[in-house]
């Protein structure tokens, strides 16, 4: 059985609903699922919602409803948003799941048991915001707590811990020895001079006298886990993994034919969460080196270089979009602003910009201007042209063939065998990008196609040649390659405009069979020469209207 790709994102925190942040990020994690698809892979893609916490349990009691019901009002909210935005995912991981208490409960008796968890009371000052005791290194400059942290306060309290610290020269030496764990590479030095500075066990659990909503400790009845092993053990037990079984080799199938990840999640969870966090707790249970996960870490989308705040007004409400623009528009502009791991600055003015520049007015034009002259000058139907097939054939391997590179740039082919040249290296260049996780230099390249036909147009005045019989060959070259170069454009866009990719298919009488299917694009099908001579195209739909604003 071939390996699935498993891709997982950050579970979203269900105490206030989705912004643009959440949007970007399972986008994001939606085209690199279906990027592997696209190359044939299976892929098993995981996201959901951690509903756990005393912020939710104090939002619940503002509300006057139980948690329960609190936390799905909200959920709706996100799996109502990823619907509209075509998000495929292929498990819901949802933190109230019988089957995810259970493997959590699990995993702390086993814990616990090995004497990896342990009591401990502890005195200092503790953040009500951020649901965790501070040192003095989270204070200022002024030795003060910041406003970051909220109402801080002094308490004294007994808590289970986790056994962190003895796991600190472990992950110092995995992170130095695995450089590939962290993408981009940056991130990764930053994590290394984070784990350097770790010190103390984890707390772990909270009182059950203020804190109920959470997932009882199976040893101590009187507490709850605190979010560390179960917020991030969503990961492995959606997908069956079973605590009871100490190695991986003992671990079921299914398990194993899926693991290990790659978490696609925000540069503010990387550290401590799932950089340091995560992989021990991993390591504690048993789990070798080269069965980690691998992170994806993203930037943040920000207003004017500030991040988005509710308690600044200043949150993006996707809906709001998808209402005025489309979700097509959104998931192009979310992919295409901003360059993997780095922070962007959200402007709508920009999303409309790069809507009607690069899809209303270039792709879109294409589509519709190619369709209309193929059908006005030759009812639609392309040609190959033999004789020109053969010469295209042999200019493919010129590396392998020089002494035939003289005879064979005749000049009437010029136009069109550097053309068919500049779409296949366009395949090749935007396949390095994706595979580099870098979306938005993968559309540049893929879309380039579209100004190279433009230029091809230009450069042969298609209207002028249909005027002569003399020229008719030439005329019916620039109609099949504008049209072939509208089949490949499709499959390489499909991860990030799946819908658009299925309109210019359909609009191309391509695969009809498959319309409206992932399965009708493969990444296999973007080499040259798909159309068959004879092939008959349909009529153009605008695809793009643009967007007046």
């Amino acid at each position: 059985m071939a390996k699935t790709f498993f891709i997982t994102t950050a579970i979203d925190y269900t105490n206030s609903a989705p912004h643009i942040g959440h949007a970007y990020e399972k986008i994001f994690a939606d085209v690199i699922a279906r990027y592997h698809r696209l190359k044939g892979e299976n892929v098993f893609f995981l996201t959901g919602v951690d509903q756990h916490g005393q912020k939710v349990q104090q939002s619940a009691e503002k509300e006057g409803v139980p948690p329960e019901q609190f936390v799905a009002g909200v959920t709706e909210q996100f799996i109502a948003l990823w619907d509209k935005l075509d998000v495929r995912y292929d498990a819901w991981a949802a933190t109230t799941d019988p089957l995810h208490k259970k493997c959590v409960q699990g995993i702390l008796q086993r814990l616990f048991d090995e004497g990896k968890i342990y009591k401990d009371k502890q005195v200092g000052f503790y953040s009500v915001r951020q649901e965790q005791f501070l040192t003095d290194k989270d204070r200022n400059e002024a030795g003060e707590f910041g406003p970051e942290w909220g109402e801080v306060e002094q308490r004294e309290e007994e808590n289970y811990y986790f056994k962190l610290s003895e796991h600190k020269e472990w992950l110092l030496n995995f992170l130095r020895s695995h450089p590939t764990f962290v993408s981009p590479s940056f991130r990764q030095t930053e994590l290394i001079n984070a784990a350097e500075k770790l010190s103390g066990d984890l707390c772990i659990s909270r009182p059950k006298s203020r804190l109920s909503w959470g997932i009882e400790l199976p040893f101590d009845r009187d507490y709850v886990n605190y979010v560390w092993f179960d917020a991030l053990t969503n990961y492995i037990s959606f997908i069956g993994y079973d605590p009871t079984r100490s190695t991986i080799s003992d671990q079921s199938a299914t398990f194993r034919d899926k693991w290990p990840a790659l978490h696609v999640i925000g540069k503010d969870i990387m550290i401590p969460a799932h950089g340091i966090y995560w992989p021990i707790m991993l390591h504690a249970l048993g789990f070798p080196d080269d069965q980690m996960p691998t992170l994806l870490v993203h930037g943040w989308w920000n207003i004017s270089g500030a991040k988005m705040s509710k308690s600044l007004g200043n949150v993006v409400d996707p809906d709001v979009l998808i209402e005025k623009y489309g979700a097509e528009a959104l998931r192009y502009y979310l992919m295409s602003d901003i360059a993997t791991g780095k922070d962007a600055d959200f402007s709508e003015e920009r999303l409309v910009k790069r809507y009607n520049s690069d899809l209303a007015n270039s792709l879109g034009n294409l589509l519709n201007r190619s369709l209309n002259m193929t059908e006005k000058y030759r009812f639609g139907l392309l040609s190959k042209e033999p004789d020109y097939a053969t010469h295209l054939q042999m200019f493919m391997k010129l590396d392998q063939l020089p002494e035939e590179s003289g005879r064979l740039k005749k000049p009437e082919y010029l136009p069109f065998l550097d053309h068919a040249a500049s779409v296949i290296n366009c395949v090749n260049g935007s396949s390095r990008e994706m595979t580099e996780f870098a979306i938005h230099s993968a559309l540049e390249v893929s879309l380039s196609i579209a100004t190279r036909c433009n230029t091809l147009i230009d450069r042969t005045s298609p209207w002028q040649l249909a005027k002569s019989d003399q020229t008719a060959r030439q005329l019916n070259l620039v109609l099949y390659h504008l049209a072939e170069s509208l089949r490949i454009i499709p499959i390489l866009i499909s991860p990030v405009l799946p819908k658009a990719a299925q309109s210019i298919f359909d609009q191309l009488n391509w695969k009809m069979e498959l319309s409206g299917k992932e399965e009708r694009f493969r990444l296999e099908d973007a080499t040259w020469g798909g159309l068959p001579d004879g092939h008959v195209v349909g009529k153009p739909v605008q695809l793009f209207p643009r967007i007046e604003r």
